[in-house]
């Protein structure tokens, strides 16, 4: 930072040796961030590359190029159609795993090479990550603790490191904690930074060993491939048409189980590759693991314990504060807080009272309307009942007297009906005397005729001949 004697002079950079103009203050104003704003913008930051990811068309290059020289160191070796597999020797048995379907296993070849190159610029990476761990990045010489006025000097410091050794995880990760903490110069907001900061490292760590995982699991899945592929062979050369041959019939078993054993070379091929690539893989796994570790274990301990906020830092000249001194001066806060409560209390007591009363006020007040109320509600009910009632009075009246009047008309309608009857009766009763005199006459001439039959007979026997019917069953 520099100093207020040398604003509006021309001055050589100590970080990167160029030549710059101090600005000037404005008049009677001195103001230090925007010397700190124009030391920022004469920082050149680098541009960031990723810590964990080789390019790859570079992997693949160095893949296709191991492929190449492997195929042309084995091919020497490949034993000749004549040569049955038990005068294989060991560099003929390995040149028939490779060579033997063919296509399967030059892909699975190609992919054991291009992960192997990927794991091998991954450890170069990852050497490059552990010596950036050697530098001194934060040193003591600078000071003990790491302020908002020399924050800056630390800054300039990380930018002085040497290139080649600058752009990695730890050094990008403690430049961009003292940038944000000579804005914000807050400790806590940096912890929460570089914490988010190693989340994303490790996300890029990760990251970084999918397409590896991804061959790791494709180099025995093409080698069960080659395997059915064989088995298919094999089994569709079985030709026993001519058994009565023996010659044939051995030379088709032959060609059946050589075909057999190619097919199960390519499972075996696949195996072993993988198995070798898994080893070296699980091992830079760890050893990412361990060196992001080492990272965050840096910055959590050294550089986060060194930072000091500016609301904490304490003035050259400001006087030491006794025991005895805090202790009275508590006392004397205790005692106002105290007395302030007091006089709060006293206060809602006295508003608690006059609520009370206003309540009281408020429900006599509510009492007497509603009594009121109720007196003329009730008066005005009993008129309307009592009009109600005469009215039904009056109706019933009049009813009664329509019910007088047709009992009246009744009575009448009923004695003339009464007498209709009695003079019908009479009529009917002397019409039934007359014919009933008539009918005891007819009977009284009947009788009289009989008895003088009876006297004619009276000396007379009278014979009733019976005819006997004959039955059913009768032998008359």
């Amino acid at each position: 930072m520099a100093e207020p004697a040398q604003m509006g002079q021309q001055l050589s950079c100590p970080a990167c040796g160029k030549t710059i103009k101090v600005p000037e203050p404005q008049p009677g104003v001195f103001d230090p961030t925007n010397i700190a704003r124009a030391e920022r913008q004469l920082r050149e930051g680098w541009a960031e590359s990723d810590p964990s990811n080789p390019k790859m068309l570079k992997s693949l290059a160095i893949g296709v190029g191991l492929l190449v020289g492997w195929y042309l160191l084995l091919y020497p070796f490949v034993a000749k159609a004549d040569v049955t597999s038990s005068e294989h020797t060991t560099m003929n048995f390995i040149a028939s795993l490779f060579y033997g379907h063919l296509a399967v296993s030059m892909l699975n070849t190609l992919f054991f090479f291009w992960a192997m190159a990927i794991v091998y610029l991954k450890i170069g990476m990852l050497k490059h990550q552990k010596a950036a761990l050697l530098l001194d990045v934060l040193p003591m010489s600078l000071g003990d603790e790491i302020t908002a006025q020399n924050v800056g000097i630390f800054i300039d410091h990380v930018y002085s490191l040497p290139e080649k050794l600058r752009d990695s995880m730890m050094v990008n990760r403690i430049r961009k904690a003292l940038e944000f903490f000579e804005i914000r110069q807050n400790s806590g907001d940096v912890r929460e930074m570089m914490s988010s900061q190693s989340d994303i490292d490790a996300a890029r760590i990760t990251g970084s060993f999918i397409l590896l995982r991804a061959f790791l699991w494709a180099i025995p899945l093409l080698g069960f491939i080659g395997t059915v592929i064989g088995l298919s062979s094999a089994i569709g050369g079985m030709n026993f048409s001519n058994v009565s041959d023996v010659s044939k019939v051995v030379e088709a078993i032959n060609n059946v189980t050589s075909g057999l054993g190619t097919a199960f070379d390519a499972t075996l091929l696949g195996l072993v590759l993988a198995m070798t690539l898994n080893f070296p893989l699980n091992s830079l796994v760890k050893q990412e693991d361990d060196n992001l570790s080492s990272i965050d274990a840096f910055c959590n301990e050294v550089l986060l314990p060194r930072l000091v906020d500016a609301h904490a830092e304490a003035g050259p000249s400001a006087p030491a504060v006794s025991d005895e001194a805090m202790l009275q001066a508590f006392k004397e806060s205790q005692v106002q807080l105290l007395s302030r409560l007091d006089s709060v209390t006293a206060a809602m007591r006295e508003q608690a009272l006059s609520l009370d009363q206003k309540m009281i006020d408020f429900q006599n007040t509510i009492s007497q309307e509603l009594i009121s109320k109720a007196a003329e509600m009730r008066a005005e009910a009993l008129l309307a009942t009592q009009q109600a009632v005469g009215e039904s009075l009056g109706k019933v009246g009049e009813y009664i007297a329509g019910v007088e009047t047709s009992f009246s008309t009744f009575n009448k309608s009923l004695l003339v009906i009464s007498q209709q009857q009695i003079t019908r009766s009479d009529k009917s009763l002397e019409e039934t005397q007359a014919l009933a005199s008539k009918h005891l006459a007819g009977l009284e001439s009947g009788i009289n005729a009989l008895n003088n039959i009876l006297k004619d007979l009276g000396g007379k026997q009278v014979m009733i001949n019976v005819t006997k019917k004959k039955g059913w069953f009768s032998r008359d």
